[in-house]
């Protein structure tokens, strides 16, 4: 199905120039009727996913309450027993509902389980004759818990769904080209925790280095630091969000639709310090699919004889299937 991620220095043009910060970009720009504002949120927008694959969002529609609630509902989920967790995690989903025990998922290429735990959020609205997902799995143990994943999950999809209408004008698209693919997607929100450190790991990382297989990705403010992300001379950058802000960032399924054009940068979450091992890590992604018949076929204006074709044509829902398979999540 064509190459899933080409590193930077392969598709390094003399043009473009390495940044070594990820730029921030206030949503409210965009949503004003000031025009002038929302064609600079395009812009930097754009050529921020080009250079690196990564923005920092400011003035969006999650509130701090939201995220404090979360964390706190998803720290006691974690803190259940094992036995209490494991009944949460159903076989035939291919992990796409519900709890995913520790070191089962790794990443692509790799064979160690990155050292995590998660539980998936998946897509609420049902329409008919359309996709049909797994059911979301309802913990018992806490109704806060449930209520306040469907509103995050929610919430963030309407954030996602407004940069993605500004990522379809820097496209020089129809600025609702996405919509009709994301209003009944696979999308996920998934919560992590990253448990205390005990041993020393063997070649082992708390997230090894991939690239999200989707469009976008919404990361809330990461509990702890960690992430990182490789810059185009190929170095690892911290990547730090402040308090209220979200990192955005490109998905291998833009990546094939726009031809590398918009980037699907590779990242990771590092071990940290020895000192820190006692520490647990939580951190909360909102992993923005379109629904399964959308074409990833490289968009005509991004393909040329200076940026020929690299992927062959597929659907999302073919590609998803791949990557699970990839993942270690589906046989």
């Amino acid at each position: 199905m064509g190459l899933l991620f080409l590193p930077f220095r392969v598709i390094l043009t003399h043009n473009l120039v390495a940044m070594k910060n990820i730029p921030r970009v206030d949503l409210t720009d965009f949503l004003s009727k000031d025009s002038s504002r929302k064609k600079t949120f395009v812009k930097t927008l754009g050529e921020a996913f080009e250079n690196i694959g990564f923005v920092i969002l400011q003035g969006h529609f999650l509130t701090a309450a939201q995220t404090d609630l979360l964390y706190k509902e998803i720290k006691c989920f974690f803190d259940l027993t094992e036995a209490q967790k494991q009944a949460y995690e159903v076989e035939g989903h291919a992990g796409q509902r519900g709890y995913t025990s520790f070191g089962k998922e790794s990443a692509k290429g790799r064979t160690e389980g990155d050292l995590k735990e998660f539980w998936h959020f998946g897509q609420y609205r049902k329409k008919e004759n359309g996709p049909v997902y797994p059911e979301n799995i309802v913990v018992k143990e806490s109704d806060a818990f449930n209520a306040i994943g469907k509103e995050v999950f929610q919430t963030l999809e309407k954030t996602g769904q407004s940069i993605l209408q500004a990522i379809a004008l820097h496209l020089k698209l129809e600025e609702t080209y996405f919509d009709e693919y994301i209003a009944y997607g696979n999308s996920i929100l998934r919560a992590i925790h990253y448990p205390p450190i005990k041993n020393v790991p063997k070649n082992a990382v708390r997230a090894a280095a991939h690239g999200d297989i989707n469009l976008i990705t919404l990361l809330m403010g990461a509990q702890g630091k960690g992430l990182q992300v490789m810059s185009r001379e190929g170095e690892w950058i911290d990547a730090v969000a402040e308090e209220g802000e979200l990192i955005i960032n490109m998905g291998d399924m833009m990546a094939r639709l726009t031809n590398n054009k918009l980037k699907s940068t590779l990242h990771q979450v590092v071990n940290p310090p020895k000192e820190l091992w006692g520490s647990s890590r939580y951190s909360v992604p909102f992993f923005m699919h379109p629904s399964a018949e959308m074409p990833l076929n490289c968009l005509e204006d991004c393909v040329s004889d200076i940026t020929p074709k690299v992927y062959e044509d597929c659907t999302a829902g073919e590609f998803l299937e791949e990557r699970l398979k990839e993942l270690g999540l589906k046989k």
